[in-house]
Order: C-alpha cells, then structure tokens, then sequence
C-alpha cells in the first residue's frame, strides 16, 4: 500500500497554509501541459508548485477528442517532425499505461470521387508506421471493409485502410500525473519543508490574479486567490521561474509582461451516442460529406464518440464552453450521410461535450490549416508554454524545463537527469489484492488510471462498492476514492473529470444521484444544504454545456445535404457537358486537321504528277 494522499477539505487549508513562500518553478494551469511539466520537474526534485484556477483539466485537457495519437492529417501539411514525436509518445504511453492508454484501431474509408486515392493514403500510412517503427496499415476491399464497419455507406466505397492508433481518458491522464508528482515530491524535494509534501505541491482553485515585480520590472512570483472559498484568501507564492501552461487562456498573463496576443482559440465538439444505437468496433475515419474535412466516430469507456468540429471561439473564455446549434447540425449531416442504416437523430445523442484548443494564429482562414505544434516564449521573465498535443506532452515539458534549468544551480546535473530514460508514468509496485472480487479488464482499468494508488482505492472500497456502475466499466469505490482524496469542490469534478459520469449517462447521471450521495456525502463533508446546492449547479451546468442545445435552433441538417448533393450533382453535370464540348471541340480539330493532312497529301500529289509530266 502507498502513502496515500489524501486531498480533503483539511488539505485544501493545509495546502493554503504553505503557498507562500519560495519556490524552484511555478507552474500556472493544471492541465497536461502543466501536470507534464510538474511531473518531470518532480522527477528532478525541484521545489514546484502547479496552481489552477478551476479544476485540475478544467479546460482543453477533459474536453479533447481522447485520442493518443500521431496525427496522420499532419503529414499532409508536412508537419513530420510534429508527427514523429507524437507516435513515439503514443508507443512509450501504450506500453507504460496499459488501462488508461489503450490501443485503438482506425479504419479510413475511401469513396469514389475522393480527392486523395489509394495510393497517396497508402505512402502516409507507410510513412506514419515508419515513424513508430512498426507496419501496422492494410488495405481492405469494399467487401472486406463492410465486414469491419458493416453501417457504413456502401455506395460508391471502393475500399479503405487499417491501422493502429490509441485512446485515453483525458482528464484522469492529468490526474495521475499530478498525484505522482507529489507522490514523487514526498521527502524527495530539494526543500523538504513540512507541509509541502516533500517541495510538490499542486492546488486546484487557486487563481493566479497577478504577477509580482521586483523593482526592475521583472517578475518573482504571483498572488493567488483561493476561489473555493467564501472570504477568498490569498496568497503571495515566489519564485524566478515563472511558467504559463494556461493554453487558451495563455495571453491573459501573457499581456501582463507586455506580449501580444497570439493565441486562436478553437472550438471542438463532439457529440455522444450510445453504443446501442451508434456500434462501432473501432475508429472510422471519413471525409465530412459537405466541406471534405476528416470526421471520426469511435468507441469511448461503452460510447460512441463522433466528431469534431474546428470553428473560432472568440473571447471570453470563462464559462464552460458548449457546442453549437450550427456544430449540431454539422457533425448530425456527417453520421446521417456515412451511417444511413442506423437512421440517427437527436433523440440518440446522449450527452455533447466542446473544448477549446489553444492554436497559434497566423492569420489563415481556415482553422483546420493552423499549425498544431508547440511554442514556447520567454517574454520578460514569463516562460509560457501553450499549442501541442496531448500524445507530446512529455517532450513538451522537457523542452520547457531546459529553460528552466539553466537557471537553477546544478543546471549540468539536472539537464542530464531531465533527458534520461526513465519512464513517463510510474511502474506498479506490484500485482492488486489477488483476492478482490474484479474481472481482468476491470483491474487493468484501475491500475491504470490510478498507478500505485489503486491499492488504495480497493482498500477504501466500502460494501458493494466493486460492483459496476450500471451503463459504465467504473466502479463505486471509484466514486467514494474520488470524493476522500482527489481534491474534489464541487459536484461537478467529480461526475465530469474524477469519473466520466456525465459524458456516459443520460442526463449527465441524475438518476443515479441518490446512491452517488449515499457513497459520497460524508466522504466529502457536505450538509445537506451544500449538497442541494451543488446538484442544481450540477444540473444547470450540464443543461448548459454538456446536452444539446434548444432543438428549435438547430438547422435541417438533411436540407443541408440534400442542397450539397444537388450542387455536387449540377457541378458534375457542368463538368460533364465540359468534357462534351472539349471533345465535341476535340473532334472538330481533328477532322480539321485531318482535313488539311488530306489537302496537304493531295497538293503534294498533284505537284508530283506535275514533276513526272515536266520530266516526259
């Protein structure tokens, strides 16, 4: 059993009480951005503190499309260094997060009338395996492929691709990269101060509001802010090394030490259906039937997931974002074009979910044509660090850190600790209690999504608590866990980040209230008034932001296909009679010159005959 770490409210004041003061690197944003860098910087027994101002992976990092991925599309745009980091850091999370990072297989179908063939799909499918070492693609035929995706259209396929990619669960990685950071930082850190569990400390609700200046201009550290409370205490935290890793939200500090805004924010939804009415096997990857762009539904913890949509997000950016009637209607015409046989609707959507990705503008207007790839700027003492993929989190923070290292002393000592071998998640201390009541798959979900904490987790499991959670692969215990030791505020981090609840259930789990208040209440420290409280915010934010929006305003999405069809239709025919008149006009020339090849042959004829009599 681990030392266990136990983030109740006693915690939070604890935590509170020890903010203040120096400290090697402070990390401002919780999400995986933030948590990699914690990680890493634990790792090196710095001194660090990660502060967010909502939830840890509040924003982009529990909103994302939950894939690990390399980024196929990104070789089109010939972004290969992009891709080469990110199927290595698929490959290496694959093989140390078995339970949390999980294979997934892609199928890329191909239709007649595609821009990009057979061939040209198969060189960046050889290239992508190339990139991780492996061959993983295959080209099936129409017939085969119909086996692998039997609801897919079938008319006008002409075949399509297999291969490897994987899927996580976005906000629970986060997690477990900021609890072995501290777990790491327990007696370990370069301070050892008490209360500061070893020199790691990372506190959510804590909003950074300014940074602090040493009279040159330069900053030393940031006041805090504790947002869970009702007097809202703050707190004065220092330290040189200041890091950014808010991502969308990365200019608003940016623009304290003089940056430009640089950040374009871009909105991606998705909708939930579920798997009894949306089965899929594996991913199914295809063009979106009115602007080309790639489309994908795949199977997520018992649902399907489909999406995404990549549309600008003007500021502001402080309320939890929600798709759109016009994305509705977007990502509805994708899976009633490709998936006719299932007849969806919106009575099958189960939940939606949009998240925010923090994409470098350069002025191009279409979003999907902006750079994914990482920045990192020293602006003035501010190191911010935003753009990247979640599968390149890791090089990400290394990249970061160098920076950092440089200014601390040792810097030789920890720069070849930073680039050494070790693994990115913590290895198991050893197998789960033989004798607890779990299916295999349900102990390979634990062990990875909670590490060397899972012993814990099953230790604390109350009667009753190993047993399914109806329409998810969780467990209670996983509830009661959460609720004793994950830092939890409100409702909401526990059915929407802790445990995916509310993306697995109608109505975000309401029904399942009664029992989630009769394993959680307690655990949590709640009076009845706090929790009637938190279940009307609960459910306004999940009316708000993680279901459809009034169905009124959602556009005919069949009108929209049906107009798409009949302009692609009326642009075949222009190009047809095109054609007709290039060869209409095609034979003319010819008879043309065949006409004067024929003159020509008889002008020469007759001058031969003319030559034959001149010469009797």
């Amino acid at each position: 059993m681990t030392d266990m770490l136990l983030w109740d409210a006693n915690w939070r004041t604890a935590a509170w009480d020890s903010v203040a003061g120096d400290w090697d690197v402070i990390i401002i944003g919780g999400g995986i951005t933030g948590a990699g860098i914690l990680h890493e910087a634990a790792r090196l027994g710095l001194r660090a503190l990660l502060v967010e101002q909502r939830d840890f992976a509040w924003g982009t990092s529990s909103r994302s499309s939950k894939l690990v991925h390399g980024g196929l599309r990104y070789l089109k745009t010939g972004q290969v260094g992009l891709t080469r980091a990110s199927v290595q850091g698929r490959e290496q999370l694959l093989a140390e997060g078995p339970g949390l990072i999980d294979p997934l297989g892609f199928l890329l179908a191909q239709y007649e009338g595609d821009t990009a063939g057979r061939l040209v799909y198969g060189a960046g499918l050889t290239v992508y395996d190339l990139l991780a070492l492996q061959w993983s693609h295959r080209y099936y035929s129409p017939q085969d492929f119909q086996m692998l995706a039997p609801y897919i259209r079938p008319t006008g396929l002409r075949g399509g691709f297999q291969y490897n990619d994987a899927q996580t669960d976005d906000a629970q990685l986060v997690l477990r990269l900021i609890r072995e950071a501290v777990a790491e930082g327990q007696g370990s850190g370069r301070a050892g101060e008490q209360g500061r569990e070893g020199g790691v400390l990372a506190l959510n609700y804590a909003r950074a509001e300014e940074l602090l200046r040493d009279e040159a201009g330069e900053p030393l550290g940031v006041r805090l802010r504790d947002m869970a409370s009702a007097d809202g205490r703050t707190a004065e935290a220092r330290s040189r090394v200041l890091i950014n890793a808010t991502g969308a939200w990365a200019d608003h500090l940016r623009q304290q030490v003089g940056g430009e805004v640089r950040i374009r924010p871009l909105r991606g939804s998705h909708l939930i259906f579920p798997a009894s009415r949306f089965p899929v096997a594996q991913a199914i990857s295809f063009m979106h039937p009115i602007d080309g762009r790639p489309v994908f539904a795949f199977p997520w913890e018992g649902v399907t997931l489909v999406g995404t949509t990549d549309v600008d997000c003007p500021p502001p950016l402080e309320t939890d974002p929600c798709i759109t009637a016009d994305e509705v209607a977007y990502l509805m015409a994708a899976v009633t074009a490709q998936f006719p046989a299932l007849d969806l609707s919106l009575d099958d959507v189960l939940a939606s979910f949009a998240g925010i990705r923090p994409v470098i503008g350069s002025g191009k207007a279409d979003p999907s044509e902006e750079s994914r790839d990482h920045v990192i700027w020293a602006e003035n003492g501010l190191l911010t660090v935003t753009g990247g993929k979640l599968t390149t989190f890791r090089q990400i923070a290394r990249q970061a850190l160098e920076q950092v290292c440089e200014r601390l002393e040792d810097a030789p000592a920890l720069l070849a600790r930073l680039h050494d071998d070790a693994p990115v998640l913590q290895p198991l201390d050893g197998d789960m209690d033989a004798d607890v009541a779990l299916t295999e798959e349900a102990r390979r979900r634990l062990a990875g999504r909670y590490g060397r904490e899972a012993a814990d987790l099953l230790a604390a499991a109350a009667t009753g608590d190993l047993e399914p959670i109806p329409g998810t692969p969780a467990v209670w215990a996983e509830l009661r866990w959460a609720a004793r030791a994950e830092g939890i505020v409100h409702l909401d981090d526990l059915l929407l980040r802790r445990v995916r609840l509310g993306l697995l259930l109608p109505l975000g789990g309401i029904n399942l209230l009664p029992r989630i208040r009769s394993i959680c209440q307690e655990e949590l420290g709640w009076d009845d008034g706090r929790w009637a409280a938190e279940v009307d915010a609960y459910r306004a934010l999940v009316s708000a932001a993680y279901s459809l929006p009034d169905r009124a305003t959602i556009p005919d999405w069949n009108a929209q296909l049906t107009e798409t069809r009949a302009a692609r239709a009326y642009a075949a025919s222009a190009r047809r009679e095109q054609q007709q008149v290039v060869r209409h006009r095609g034979g003319q020339v010819l008879l043309l010159l065949a006409a004067l090849a024929a003159l020509v042959w008889l002008l020469g004829r007759q001058r031969g005959r003319e030559n034959n009599a001149r010469h009797l």
